[in-house]
């Protein structure tokens, strides 16, 4: 069997192309890029959805089933370069004093893979492994502002807003504004709005104009305000830049 006819092969395809897609395609979509025919390709989506290697989004598309997503994963933090990118860590930590690690998209929730803990006797515990929400942390507004207005529309339409603070934005029209203004500036900011007396700011590792991470810094207001953190842009970027050379997405 030719390589271009190997059901393997076409599976293998379909995840990678499945996982670096930009947006969740569609069985069109898949079929046209990976010249594979119309019947097969629904055929396969239909095998790797009920292995759980994929799943459909609210929109139609595909995106990575919690199989596929147990291997990036895996992948992730077994990889050598994980030491490499906890010493850059380490060193944004040591200079701002707090608390900072990396963030990536879960299920429309942010997921931390990475972390450096400042030595406070004092720390907001949100270790590896946690997820939180989009619309009320530096990370997630970040990673939302980065999402065309149609489907970022959509997007805040389907998640579960909720009060979780005085200071969470959800409000509709303002919870836009605060997008667009992070977006204009490409930081994150949470003021108090994930966890009372938390503040946070968080920039973006991109591949190409694609955010695909965050560097985030959070801190406890007894210690820091937002404005104390955001002056730490400078720092926070060029970790990101240094980070971005490390983290091979392609």
């Amino acid at each position: 069997m030719s390589k271009k006819g190997s059901s393997i092969t076409r599976v293998l395809d379909i995840i990678e192309a499945i996982s670096t897609a930009k947006h969740p395609p569609t069985p069109l979509d898949l079929a046209i890029e990976l010249d594979i025919p119309k019947p097969s390709i629904h055929r396969l989506l239909q095998t790797l959805e009920q292995e759980g290697f994929i799943k459909n989004d609210i929109y139609g598309g595909y995106i990575v089933g919690d199989r596929t997503y147990k291997l990036l994963m895996s992948s992730w933090e077994q990889e050598p370069r994980k030491m490499e990118r906890l010493a850059i860590l380490q060193k944004l930590s040591d200079q701002i004093n707090e608390t900072c690690g990396i963030a990536i998209l879960s299920n429309n929730q942010m997921l931390y893979t990475d972390r450096v803990q400042a030595n406070w006797p004092l720390q907001v515990y949100l270790p590896v492994g946690s997820t939180v929400p989009l619309w009320c942390t530096s990370s997630g507004k970040l990673f939302l502002s980065f999402q065309p207005e149609n489907k970022r529309k959509k997007i805040l339409e389907n998640l579960p807003i909720t009060q979780l603070t005085k200071n969470t934005i959800t409000d509709p029209v303002l919870l836009e504004q605060n997008l667009n203004d992070i977006f204009l500036h490409q930081i994150g900011t949470d003021n108090e709005e994930f966890i009372s007396g938390m503040v946070a700011c968080s920039v973006p590792i991109q591949r190409k104009d694609t955010i695909v991470a965050c560097l985030y810094t959070h801190a406890p207001t007894i210690r820091k305000s937002l404005d104390d953190l955001l002056a730490f842009e400078p720092l926070l970027r060029q970790a990101a830049n240094d980070l971005n050379q490390l983290i091979d997405f392609d």
